[in-house]
């Protein structure tokens, strides 16, 4: 996170956007989860427990908790000596489907694409940096350049520009010219795969990829390796599409401070890309790749998009296989697409979307990309309340961006459906990833590994880990039981739309959809006077990415935000 970024300040990331680290002070907990293994648990400790908990127990019943509180240290060490690796998951896995929903079925339909004209080619190649997935396959298609042309002149830029930018964290150059090589030459022999062969892609580095460092951008994992590529990686290999970088993140997920530094915004090189899909977002707006491959648990996707200024989609939950990807909160981690446009991430969530048989999480539903369904087909809703707020009372005062989108929308036929969100303690119920992430590195904590991480702070995962551990296990499922209320009122909500507009920086939104496992978009929509961009969110219902995206697509095909990019030497 930066405190300089003028979409918000640090405390705001903190707790909403990049929002994984939370201070320990916010949840009350059990004291005994600290006794070690052989320490005598007496009254006294009860009291204590009870006290950080917000409990009260008599005399007598703390009496008759003692006997079985005692043994608690001993089972505890026993299920520590177990071997945990992060990615083995719970056995209980999280669905977002309210009850009796029924999920789309059938097979997945050939992407119907908007109309491109592939342009000349530039005198110099990097003239075509910034240019999208859509016209790179035209250009690759046509085979007016060859994918080892475009990913030498990818992997130059990146390497001249990453000492600025820091956003790359190792370059795949062997694999990506082998990959390159091979999509050439099935291309000219007529064996075309798709949009995406021959297209030079960065992945932010917690996606598994053998033969390289998966560092999770951290000290402690920098030079960890894995014998299997991430499913997603493969799945872009099938694609055609070409691994060029290994890109940073937030260590462990979190902001944009890394081992190696800070990643920098494109825009504004003396401030953060924010996080954690920092690199992804940097590398993106940067015109150093065709494409990137980012995760969100909490605004992981939805920050570094805004702040970057490029367009991300976060899937719905279950949509994308983790398998090979670094587990934070099992029940809200996810993968999506960050590109220069909205086509492009429909082209390339086509090919990332469907189970894998490994992750638990994954359903079966078909995605059918079409760029001229007509608007008047789906119901568009915009949180009307989020709009409604004066100037002076919006964070990051983004009115006159956000009203304008509305405005944009009219004049395209839309008749825009007022809509609220349901009303909940979305803050409170983020104790559930705090639990979670403190499970998932619970060893690296009691390790002292902890203590490698570059941020040592209150807000920082380090004091997060530790206060995970004073969560009662009662409260977390408590919580859970909430967001099962949470996703029965956005059911009832999605009855009435298809698809709701909503400021990026609207109350509760990002908690409560990462919460509720519903997809977004995420794209520019204007510029600050210091020439950084700003974003809006679109919103779509469960499973309902194709609805979300052909608004979303429609929208920017009627501005000219996302054609836009920083002057880079």
């Amino acid at each position: 996170m930066d405190s300089q970024l003028p979409l918000t300040d640090r405390r705001f990331f903190l707790g909403h956007f990049a929002g994984l680290g939370l201070g320990g002070t916010l949840f009350p907990g059990v004291l005994w989860a600290h006794i070690k293994a052989g320490a005598e648990v007496t009254d006294a400790s009860i009291i204590a427990a009870a006290e950080i908990a917000g409990m009260t127990f008599t005399d007598d019943e703390r009496k008759q908790m003692l006997t079985g509180i005692k043994n608690q240290p001993a089972l505890i060490a026993q299920l520590r000596a177990v071997p945990l690796e992060n990615a083995i998951s719970p056995a209980m896995v999280f669905n977002p489907l309210p009850t009796n929903a029924v999920l789309p079925t059938g097979p997945s339909k050939a992407p119907v694409r908007s109309h491109v004209t592939a342009p000349a080619i530039p005198g110099n190649l990097e003239d075509l940096a910034f240019q999208p997935v859509t016209v790179l396959s035209e250009l690759i298609k046509s085979r007016k350049i060859t994918s080892t042309a475009l990913t030498k002149m990818y992997i130059a830029r990146l390497e001249r520009l990453n000492p600025t930018l820091l956003n790359t964290i190792t370059v795949t150059r062997a694999r990506a010219l082998g990959q390159a090589a091979a999509a050439d030459e099935e291309i000219a022999r007529g064996k075309y795969r798709g949009a995406l062969h021959g297209i030079p892609w960065g992945a932010k580095d917690l996606l598994a990829v053998k033969g390289y460092p998966t560092t999770w951008g951290t000290p402690a994992y920098k030079e960890q390796t894995f014998d299997e590529d991430a499913v997603v990686v493969q799945r872009l290999d099938a694609a055609g599409a070409v691994l060029i970088a290994k890109l940073t993140l937030g260590e462990l997920a979190q902001g944009d401070i890394w081992f190696g530094g800070m990643t920098r915004n494109p825009w504004k090189p003396t401030t953060g890309s924010s996080g954690s899909s920092a690199g992804p977002g940097s590398a993106t707006a940067a015109g150093c790749v065709g494409f990137a491959i980012g995760t969100e648990t909490l605004g992981s996707i939805s920050s570094p998009s805004t702040v970057n200024g490029v367009t991300g989609l976060r899937p719905t939950f279950g949509r994308v296989p983790r398998t090979g990807a670094m587990a934070l909160s099992w029940s809200m981690d996810k993968l999506g697409p960050m590109c220069r446009a909205v086509e492009d991430c429909a082209l390339v969530f086509g090919a990332m979307h469907g189970p894998d048989g490994r992750d638990r999480s994954c359903h079966d539903t078909p995605f059918s990309w079409n760029a001229n369904i007509p608007l008047s087909k789906i119901r568009i809703g915009y949180i009307k309340s989020a709009f409604d707020l004066p100037m002076t009372e919006r964070q990051h005062l983004s009115k006159p961006f956000d009203d304008a989108v509305l405005a944009v929308l009219k004049t395209l036929g839309v008749d825009l459906i007022p809509v609220e969100l349901p009303e909940l303690p979305y803050g409170a119920m983020r104790l559930i990833l705090t639990a979670e992430a403190g499970a998932a590195f619970d060893e690296f904590t009691r390790s002292g590994k902890v203590n490698q991480m570059v941020q040592q702070n209150p807000g920082a995962w380090p004091n997060t880990f530790r206060s995970a551990h004073l969560i009662p296990a009662v409260e977390y499922v408590q919580a859970n039981r909430v967001r099962s209320v949470a996703i029965a009122k956005w059911a009832e909500l999605y009855k009435t739309v298809d698809v709701i507009i909503t400021p990026t920086n609207a109350p509760n939104q990002l908690t409560a959809t990462n919460l509720t496992g519903h997809p977004a978009c995420i794209l520019p929509h204007g510029f600050r006077d210091d020439g950084t961009p700003t974003s809006i969110t679109f919103l779509g219902s469960l499973f309902g990415e194709a609805n979300l995206l052909r608004v979303a697509h429609a929208y920017q095909q009627a501005t000219n935000f996302h054609l836009k990019h920083p002057t880079l030497t």
